[in-house]
């Protein structure tokens, strides 16, 4: 992308905001927040649990902007020449080291290309390599030995992400790292905006299909608020649980959201769907399985038992 058209990118982004809020599921002001943040030219950090939406809005940004969006997940793996590059060994050896034989690795890709490099579980990532992404964010540039100096396209951005609820293995980030960076934090979203989601993603209809989407929605918002679990499952564990239920309803001949057979097969949908999705306190003498059970009860036999008349 030329910076012609990124400055023009930069002019029309109220346009380019009414397109993406389209292929957006209840984001209007993180999208809102963030647009304004990279058409400005700043780096951002979006601090919030998996499945709250951050790889659609990026995903969505960047297609809207016709550049690249490189996936880099953080970990201790992830040195200064994975992120950077590297010169082929073979052809090293062959033809000694030239611009020819290195190849680039995801950060000179995202500057050569103009694209996001989008690095996920950023605060895992070892401080040599964080040093490395502050003197591209720093410079727009970057000197590579026997390559040269590479200068970053206008629209190059790093946006790194975190998860709050997730300490272990983890780094704490420098006052230099957070300097360089736009931080927005990105929780989960109401319950009708993921109930949107549900539908959109597993097309379920008809009064069957309805009434697993706000079942799969409110058991899986009930693990982020049990008491003996530190970290619940996203939308997706709602999105998988209604797909899997489906399976079953097909399987078992069951058609209508009523009775024993449906709330049977939804409790047997949330084990396949969210036992793994979520992680139990260290202290708790509970498993996942005793903590869906619990949430199943509240919602298919105590809140009936609450509504009925008398």
């Amino acid at each position: 992308m030329t910076a012609d058209v990124s400055n023009g990118v930069l002019r029309s982004v109220g346009e380019h905001r009414q397109r993406i809020a389209q292929k957006v599921v209840g984001r209007e002001r993180e999208l809102e927040l963030t647009l304004a943040a990279v058409a400005a030219g700043r780096d951002m950090l979006l601090e919030g649990p998996p499945g709250t939406s951050k790889t659609t809005l990026l995903t969505a940004i960047t297609q809207e902007w016709g550049i690249p969006l490189l996936f880099v997940e953080g970990n201790a793996d992830l040195t200064p020449a994975k992120l950077v590059g590297h010169h082929n060994p073979s052809r090293v050896l062959k033809e000694d080291y030239s611009e020819d034989n290195f190849v680039a690795g995801p950060l000179v890709d995202a500057m050569q290309q103009g694209g996001f490099l989008y690095i996920e579980e950023f605060n895992r990532a070892p401080e040599d390599t964080l040093n490395t992404l502050l003197t591209a964010m720093a410079d727009r540039a970057i000197s590579v030995p026997r390559v040269g100096k590479i200068n970053a396209l206008p629209t190059f951005r790093v946006i790194a992400s975190m998860n709050p609820y997730d300490n272990v293995g983890t780094t704490r980030l420098s006052n230099s790292v957070h300097d360089r960076l736009n931080r927005l934090a990105v929780d989960y979203q109401d319950a009708d905006a993921e109930e949107r989601i549900v539908a959109l993603r597993t097309n379920a209809s008809g009064q069957l299909g309805e009434q697993l989407i706000s079942d799969s929605v409110a058991v899986t918002r009930a693990t982020r608020r049990h008491p003996e679990v530190y970290q619940g499952s996203s939308v997706r564990g709602a999105i998988d649980l209604t797909l899997v239920a489906r399976q079953l309803a097909e399987l078992r001949d069951v058609s209508s959201p009523e009775g024993d057979a449906y709330s049977g097969l939804v409790f047997d949908a949330m084990i396949v769907a969210l036992s793994g999705r979520i992680h139990v306190d260290e202290a708790s003498e509970l498993v996942p399985e005793h903590v869906l059970r619990e949430i199943w009860e509240d919602r298919f036999i105590l809140e009936p038992r609450a509504a009925a008349p008398g």
